[in-house]
């Protein structure tokens, strides 16, 4: 990495292919893997290809797919050519999907055959060809352009490293999707000085699992991989225990990157419940010495479990609960945390696994500046602002919205709460828009309360919102755990349930006040039947919960 002649995306390939010939790239599990040489190829290929179709400098080109070794090869494709990437999220609605490529104005749309549907009646004036990724042939478009996989580009192209590689539509917690634009230089200085936190070789192998549209995945767990020689291994399906599971054993990977609800949803699916199971090993868990002793003896199982040879484990995308991160850190488990966002391409701040503290986010790449604004005289919390060669270059046609997060002299506010401690980790304690203001004037973080709720039995996750001024809980409860308990009922199986539902309701309320300050006590909770709308990482989309009362399920 310390060979690159500039932090640029295609620099930053020809200098891993050179040094990484024959080495394997990327691959789907059980399938023979490209190599670095053929990645290159490949990519070239590509890019002639899209020249031939009058792709310029500059022009957008889309990318709607799911997860595979071609997403890549298109990605880098588009960008070294001087064009501009626009990563679609595969969950996307069709709407959303027509609305980014109408805003982004994108020429050409690379597409997998699964997602093809979503976009079939699209009437977008700038799109002009779509191309099928599994074998770039072309779908749609006036042209006789055919895919060859010998042809390399006419043109010689030379990229800045100020230009603009990749336009994120973020699909966050807050309501509309924004245009995030990169530069090369933002992505590539991410990649080079993440490559600090622990060190990669061409002997790692890494096991994907979140969508490379998204910015966590693309540059931390796809081109920072790419960028030591590691191998990079795709699902040919969703992630789901059947196809996940064998996969771990086949790969046996050395580096994941994961997000809070995966590991936190093993630990409550089969780790706690081995503990809470039988009366004798609930006492015993009960008391650190023996908690201690039984979640090493857990986590060497659950390592086992990853394939044996996880070194790096990699949490991102929202922040971990307190007990799952304390059964990790007992554990010995190899788990690590980041601290980033979308608009800053996107790692701020994060640890090792040997560096690992409870509830941090990690410490401050070098390079960038962090630095906690206007903090509580009292407490030290502010706003997270931070500066440095990966914050974005702005919002797309957004000159607004990019003036209300970029000072002038360059610093990006986050919108997150944190707190540095002595040590020098950061502590994110919520996002700023989400803090609720009690009646005396509290700054009440509905994270926290959250984080409790989410330890309570039967629960699964929880939002935490203010209605006409007071605290409620919406609670999703694990319906099929709970229907379990009844299943020797032949009848009447649901008004067991919806009873069993009030009785938790009423103990979950009990156990949350206990818990909380006088200021953060919950007044009522609503039982949610559906699973919570989520982002790509997983985070729910809190601006849905906090536009309308929950309708299901009985106040409490």
């Amino acid at each position: 990495m310390s060979e690159l002649p500039v932090l640029t995306l295609p620099a930053l390939l020809e200098t891993t292919v050179r040094q990484h010939v024959n080495r394997p790239a990327v691959a789907f599990v059980g399938e023979e893997p490209v190599s670095y040489k053929d990645f290159l190829t490949k990519t070239k290929a590509v890019t002639a290809m899209l020249e031939k179709l009058e792709v310029q400098p500059g022009d957008r080109v889309a990318l709607l797919s799911a997860n595979m070794p071609h997403w890549g090869i298109a990605y880098f494709a588009i960008v070294s050519m001087g064009a501009v990437v626009v990563p679609l999220l595969p969950d996307f609605s069709g709407e959303e999907i027509k609305n980014v490529l109408r805003h982004s104005r994108a020429l050409a749309l690379f597409v997998s055959q699964g997602l093809e549907s979503k976009i079939a009646s699209s009437n977008i004036h700038s799109l002009k060809y779509k191309i099928a990724i599994e074998d770039f042939s072309l779908l749609e478009g006036e042209s006789e352009v055919v895919f060859d996989e010998d042809a390399i580009p006419e043109k010689e192209y030379t990229v800045a490293e100020d230009d603009m590689a990749a336009i994120i539509y973020t699909s966050g917690t807050t309501g509309k999707s924004k245009g995030v634009m990169l530069t090369h230089k933002n992505i590539t200085f991410n990649v080079v000085q993440g490559s600090t936190i622990r060190k990669i070789t061409d002997k790692d192998r890494f096991l994907s699992v979140l969508p490379l549209s998204h910015t966590y995945e693309n540059t931390i767990g796809f081109i920072l991989p790419l960028s030591h020689g590691a191998c990079i291994y795709y699902l040919k399906k969703a992630p789901s225990p059947s196809v996940l599971l064998p996969a771990l054993q086949e790969v046996k990977p050395t580096f994941m990157l994961t997000v809070p609800l995966i590991i936190e949803k093993i630990f409550r699916a089969k780790i706690l419940p081995a503990f809470m199971d039988k009366k004798i090993m609930k006492k015993l868990y009960g008391k650190p010495f023996f908690r201690k002793k039984l979640n090493r003896i857990a986590g060497k199982k659950l390592l086992k479990t990853f394939g044996g040879e996880l070194k790096f484990f990699g949490i991102g995308g929202a922040k971990i609960n307190e007990q799952v991160e304390k059964f990790l850190l007992e554990a010995k488990f190899p788990y690590a945390v980041g601290y980033g966002l979308t608009e800053t391409a996107p790692l701020l701040a994060a640890f090792d696994t040997k560096e690992a503290r409870l509830q941090a986010a990690g410490k401050v790449l070098d390079g960038v500046e962090v630095k906690i604004h206007n903090p509580d005289k009292t407490t030290g919390e502010g706003e997270v602002w931070a500066r440095g060669p990966n914050v974005m270059k702005g919002y797309y046609k957004e000159p607004e919205l990019t003036a209300q997060v970029l000072t002038k002299d360059g610093w990006f506010r986050t919108g997150d709460l944190g707190i540095f401690d002595k040590e020098g980790y950061l502590h994110i304690r919520g996002r700023s828009k989400n803090v609720i203001i009690g009646p005396g004037g509290e700054n009440i973080y509905p994270e926290e309360i959250e984080s409790v709720i989410n330890n309570f039995k039967h629960v699964v996750e929880s939002l935490v919102i203010e209605q006409k001024g007071k605290l409620v809980a919406l609670v999703h409860f694990d319906k099929d755990e709970i229907e379990r308990k009844f299943n020797e009922i032949k009848e009447g199986v649901s008004e067991y349930v919806e009873n069993f539902y009030n009785e938790l309701s009423v103990d979950l309320k009990e156990y949350i006040n206990s818990r909380v300050s006088r200021f953060s006590k919950i007044q009522r909770i609503i039982p949610q039947k559906e699973e919570f709308i989520k982002t790509a990482t997983k985070k729910i989309k809190r601006f849905l919960y906090n536009e309308k009362t929950a309708e299901d399920g009985k106040r409490v």
